[in-house]
Protein backbone atom coordinates (compact mmCIF):
# COMPACT_ATOMS: atom_id res chain seq x y z
CA UNK A 1 0.00 0.00 0.00
CA UNK A 2 2.85 2.44 0.93
CA UNK A 3 4.31 1.73 -2.51
CA UNK A 4 1.07 2.52 -4.55
CA UNK A 5 1.17 5.98 -2.23
CA UNK A 6 5.39 6.51 -3.15
CA UNK A 7 4.06 6.14 -6.79
CA UNK A 8 0.88 8.39 -6.74
CA UNK A 9 2.81 11.00 -5.65
CA UNK A 10 5.92 10.89 -7.78
CA UNK A 11 2.97 10.84 -10.10
CA UNK A 12 1.40 13.91 -8.86
CA UNK A 13 4.24 16.10 -9.10
CA UNK A 14 5.43 15.21 -12.51
CA UNK A 15 2.34 15.87 -13.90
CA UNK A 16 0.70 18.76 -11.48
CA UNK A 17 4.48 20.56 -11.09
CA UNK A 18 5.27 21.31 -14.76
CA UNK A 19 1.37 22.65 -15.37
CA UNK A 20 2.30 25.28 -12.06
CA UNK A 21 5.22 25.96 -13.41
CA UNK A 22 3.33 26.91 -16.74
CA UNK A 23 0.87 28.92 -15.16
CA UNK A 24 3.36 30.41 -13.34
CA UNK A 25 5.33 31.54 -16.33
CA UNK A 26 2.54 32.73 -18.17
CA UNK A 27 2.55 30.82 -21.13
CA UNK A 28 -1.07 31.84 -22.49
CA UNK A 29 0.38 32.23 -26.22
CA UNK A 30 0.31 28.74 -26.48
CA UNK A 31 -1.94 29.14 -29.73
CA UNK A 32 0.94 31.53 -30.93
CA UNK A 33 3.47 28.84 -30.26
CA UNK A 34 1.57 25.96 -31.79
CA UNK A 35 1.16 28.65 -35.36
CA UNK A 36 5.16 29.07 -34.88
CA UNK A 37 5.01 25.09 -34.88
CA UNK A 38 3.35 24.92 -37.68
CA UNK A 39 4.74 27.28 -39.77
CA UNK A 40 8.39 26.16 -39.41
CA UNK A 41 7.28 22.81 -40.59
CA UNK A 42 6.19 24.39 -43.76
CA UNK A 43 2.72 23.81 -43.20
CA UNK A 44 -0.01 26.46 -43.13
CA UNK A 45 -2.43 27.01 -40.19
CA UNK A 46 -5.85 25.56 -42.16
CA UNK A 47 -6.66 22.34 -42.73
CA UNK A 48 -7.25 22.73 -46.74
CA UNK A 49 -3.13 24.30 -46.95
CA UNK A 50 -1.86 21.26 -45.01
CA UNK A 51 -3.90 18.72 -46.65
CA UNK A 52 -2.75 20.38 -49.91
CA UNK A 53 0.75 20.46 -49.15
CA UNK A 54 0.68 16.63 -48.07
CA UNK A 55 -0.83 15.29 -50.86
CA UNK A 56 1.38 17.37 -53.44
CA UNK A 57 4.07 15.69 -51.34
CA UNK A 58 2.94 12.56 -51.92
CA UNK A 59 2.37 12.59 -56.20
CA UNK A 60 5.74 14.49 -56.08
CA UNK A 61 7.33 10.83 -54.79
CA UNK A 62 5.00 8.99 -56.94
CA UNK A 63 6.74 10.92 -59.68
CA UNK A 64 9.92 9.89 -58.50
CA UNK A 65 9.45 6.21 -58.17
CA UNK A 66 7.78 6.74 -62.17
CA UNK A 67 11.19 8.13 -62.88
CA UNK A 68 13.38 4.73 -60.75
CA UNK A 69 10.69 2.43 -63.09
CA UNK A 70 11.79 4.24 -65.95
CA UNK A 71 15.65 4.02 -65.96
CA UNK A 72 15.39 0.22 -64.47
CA UNK A 73 13.23 -0.47 -67.35
CA UNK A 74 15.20 1.16 -69.69
CA UNK A 75 18.30 -0.09 -68.53
CA UNK A 76 16.53 -3.75 -68.67
CA UNK A 77 16.22 -3.35 -71.85
CA UNK A 78 19.42 -2.24 -73.54
CA UNK A 79 21.30 -4.88 -71.42
CA UNK A 80 18.70 -7.94 -72.68
CA UNK A 81 20.90 -8.48 -75.54
CA UNK A 82 17.71 -9.78 -77.27
CA UNK A 83 16.68 -11.94 -74.94
CA UNK A 84 12.83 -11.47 -75.68
CA UNK A 85 11.80 -12.66 -71.84
CA UNK A 86 14.06 -9.37 -70.83
CA UNK A 87 12.36 -7.40 -73.31
CA UNK A 88 8.86 -8.03 -72.63
CA UNK A 89 9.41 -7.66 -68.86
CA UNK A 90 11.05 -4.11 -69.73
CA UNK A 91 8.00 -3.62 -72.13
CA UNK A 92 5.39 -4.56 -69.23
CA UNK A 93 7.25 -2.32 -66.38
CA UNK A 94 7.44 0.57 -68.83
CA UNK A 95 3.79 0.35 -69.91
CA UNK A 96 2.71 -0.24 -65.88
CA UNK A 97 5.15 3.21 -65.15
CA UNK A 98 3.07 4.50 -67.52
CA UNK A 99 -0.52 3.79 -66.79
CA UNK A 100 0.80 4.85 -63.00
CA UNK A 101 2.43 7.99 -64.10
CA UNK A 102 -1.74 8.92 -65.48
CA UNK A 103 -3.16 7.68 -62.23
CA UNK A 104 -0.96 10.28 -60.45
CA UNK A 105 -1.73 13.41 -62.90
CA UNK A 106 -5.03 12.54 -62.80
CA UNK A 107 -4.80 12.24 -59.14
CA UNK A 108 -3.31 15.75 -59.05
CA UNK A 109 -5.38 17.66 -61.50
CA UNK A 110 -8.37 16.25 -59.41
CA UNK A 111 -6.80 16.86 -55.90
CA UNK A 112 -5.98 20.99 -57.18
CA UNK A 113 -9.39 21.30 -58.36
CA UNK A 114 -10.85 19.91 -55.06
CA UNK A 115 -8.25 21.82 -52.88
CA UNK A 116 -9.25 25.50 -54.96
CA UNK A 117 -13.25 24.40 -54.81
CA UNK A 118 -13.17 24.12 -51.02
CA UNK A 119 -10.76 27.38 -50.48
CA UNK A 120 -12.64 29.13 -53.13
CA UNK A 121 -15.90 28.26 -51.54
CA UNK A 122 -14.23 29.07 -47.82
CA UNK A 123 -13.55 32.01 -48.73
CA UNK A 124 -16.38 33.37 -50.66
CA UNK A 125 -18.39 32.10 -47.35
CA UNK A 126 -16.48 34.02 -45.32
CA UNK A 127 -16.74 37.54 -47.32
CA UNK A 128 -20.49 37.03 -47.28
CA UNK A 129 -20.62 37.04 -44.02
CA UNK A 130 -18.62 39.71 -43.40
CA UNK A 131 -20.58 41.86 -45.94
CA UNK A 132 -23.72 41.47 -43.94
Amino acid sequence: MKKYIAVLIVFSFLILLPMACAEAKGLGDAMGNLQQAAGDTGLESNLTSSVGTIIKIALGTLGTVFLILMVYAGYLWMTAAGDEKKTTKAKDIIKAAVIGLVITVSAYAITSFVTTKIAGGSSAASEAGASN
